[in-house]
């Protein structure tokens, strides 16, 4: 694989195809899930980053047996499904509530500072309404259709989800402004530490969520 074959594929495909890409993507702010149909040339000039860079670190990353991670796209869609509902649907529902209570008690405590995450509790009561009615469609509706072989290359469900992830992808970035760039101050307290500290693993865990989904389960896998 060259630096220069990685440059106009999406980022969905090196998302899915290379194990490890994720932690890379994160670290330079590339959207691979709702912006996966993005090619990495494209993502990274509005970002300023140097793609050819990128690519380079893409091309040293290591093989999936050595990155001990599992290859999505050998998966059927049962296993997959039962995944994401184990792994990211059980885990946003223990996530956003107590992001919720922790967000309140700092913008509570700390009304006062001009850093502090105002609106931030609003907004992931919001988020968490929004998620848990998208999770319990894929549950009562979209996962069961997969499951029982129905293709999902233009199914209508499956592209209302991708919708409706472009809206969470939307929801995270909001978040992430009133949370100042998820970084807390220097002399933050333990709450206020332990929010961001959620908050960065919501962000991870979601985006890798509608990565699964949107670069995997949406493009047809074997339904065994």
């Amino acid at each position: 694989m060259t630096d220069s074959t990685l440059l106009d594929r999406s980022l969905g495909d090196l998302a899915r195809s290379i194990p490890g890409a994720t932690a890379l993507f994160h670290r330079h702010r590339l959207d691979f899930c709702c912006g996966g149909r993005t090619s990495l040339r494209e993502a990274a000039a509005p970002l300023g980053l140097d793609a050819e860079a990128v690519a380079r670190e893409l091309a040293a990353l290591h093989d999936p047996a050595d990155a001990g991670q599992r290859d999505w796209r050998k998966a059927t869609v049962r296993e997959l499904t039962d995944h994401l509902l184990a792994r990211y649907h059980e885990r946003h529902r223990q996530q956003l509530p107590e992001l919720v209570r922790l967000a309140r008690r700092v913008e509570t405590v700390h009304a006062d500072r001009p850093d502090c995450p105002h609106g931030l509790a609003d907004h992931l009561q919001a988020m968490q309404r929004e998620l848990e009615s998208h999770m319990q469609k894929e549950e009562q509706i979209l996962f069961p259709m997969l499951n029982r072989g129905v293709p999902p290359v233009g199914l209508p469900p499956a592209e209302m989800m991708r919708l409706e992830h472009d809206q969470h992808g939307l929801a995270l970035a909001r978040m992430a402004e009133l949370a100042h760039g998820l970084v807390e101050p220097p002399d933050a307290c333990n709450t206020w530490r332990a929010l961001f500290t959620g908050l960065r693993t919501l962000r991870e865990d979601l985006m890798q969520h509608i990565h699964l989904e949107n670069n995997i389960l949406f493009e047809g896998l074997n339904a065994r």
